[in-house]
């Protein structure tokens, strides 16, 4: 008994003693509490995790480089950090600042390029970033997508998150848009075109697709543009003619918008228009070339969520009288 005691008592000791030792040694991680001032921090595009990572402990953003690596290997969104020029606070605790840099709202240089979003669009979103060139706005060696097809960049601008160096031109940034776009259409399998459609008529129809559906049903409204075109039946398509007369964003159309003489115009030409008139998402483009079968010639949303399809021209007509009553409900405010 006297031995057990004794043995326990030594135990504890040593428990004590180890419990001292850890609570003296050096921790090599910052508090929760301690955040200092924000500062700056840039990381270069294709830059390592260890350099990204030297430059916060020298910084004073993180106390170790090596518990930073730690964490980043652990954590598999950190893989998602982007280059740029980000905000961050000083003496973080390393998860905090993996958090921080994650976090696309303190990005300076951050440029989103939106799904249906145009040239005019991007240009004026560029245009106003910081980290663009002001004294260089020529982007006229800027090649589209498919430059046989186009000189035009419109739909050529891959929807994506961008940052950009410090007084990058205009042209740069255009053009490392046009260059994601290229990477993603050898991976969607738009360069082999659909059927008998060129990849640049099917990048026109997607972003039309964009526009007019959503990804719930961007391949049937495909499958009504390719079989309106089959029967050579005008697009109708009101996207097009808001495209034309800037009137996008807009749920009617009025008779006299029809009207215009544009290229554009889907109710008086036929055809497809000669560009894009958006930046369609991987999912048009995939719906594009991957249309449902059907044999749906018209469509509508007759209200928020309730998209209809149908062959028939008379129900149709029903859907758009009901359509009507909805946006005089005020049904898609």
């Amino acid at each position: 008994m006297k031995f057990r005691r004794k043995s326990l008592i030594i135990t504890l000791v040593l428990a004590l003693a180890f419990f001292i030792f850890v609570k003296a040694l050096p921790s090599n991680d910052f508090s929760d509490n301690q955040a200092g001032p924000e500062i700056e921090f840039k990381i270069s595009d294709g830059e390592l995790g260890s350099t990204i990572a030297d430059n916060l402990q020298n910084l004073g953003v993180i106390k170790s480089s090596e518990k930073f690596i730690e964490e980043f290997n652990k954590n598999a969104k950190a893989r998602g950090i982007s280059p740029g020029s980000h905000r961050i606070n000083t003496n973080l605790p390393v998860a905090k600042a993996i958090s921080q840099l994650l976090d696309s709202k303190r990005l300076n240089n951050l440029v989103v390029v939106s799904e249906g979003s145009t040239l005019s669009d991007v240009l004026q979103i560029l245009k106003a970033n910081d980290h663009i060139s002001k004294t260089n706005l020529d982007y006229r060696s800027v090649k589209a997508l498919y430059p046989k097809a186009t000189t035009s960049l419109e739909g050529s601008l891959f929807p994506a998150h961008y940052t950009f160096e410090d007084e990058t031109t205009l042209a740069k940034a255009l053009e490392t848009m046009v260059n994601k776009a290229r990477v993603e259409s050898r991976k969607s399998g738009i360069n082999n075109g659909y059927e008998n459609y060129s990849p640049f008529e099917v990048l026109t129809i997607a972003s039309m697709v964009q526009i007019e559906g959503d990804p719930s049903n961007f391949a049937k409204v495909a499958r009504v543009i390719y079989n309106r075109l089959k029967i050579g039946m005008a697009l109708q398509l009101n996207s097009t003619v808001q495209y034309a007369a800037d009137l996008r964003g807009r749920i009617t159309l009025s008779n006299k918008a029809t009207q215009i003489n544009s290229p554009y115009n889907t109710y008086k030409r036929l055809g497809l228009p000669p560009t894009p008139i958006s930046n369609p998402s991987n999912g048009a483009i995939e719906a594009t070339l991957k249309p449902v079968d059907g044999d749906w010639l018209y469509f509508i949303t007759v209200a928020p969520r309730d998209t209809r399809f149908t062959k028939d021209f008379a129900e149709f007509s029903k859907w758009n009288t009901e359509f009507n009553k909805n946006v005089a409900a005020g049904k898609f405010k």
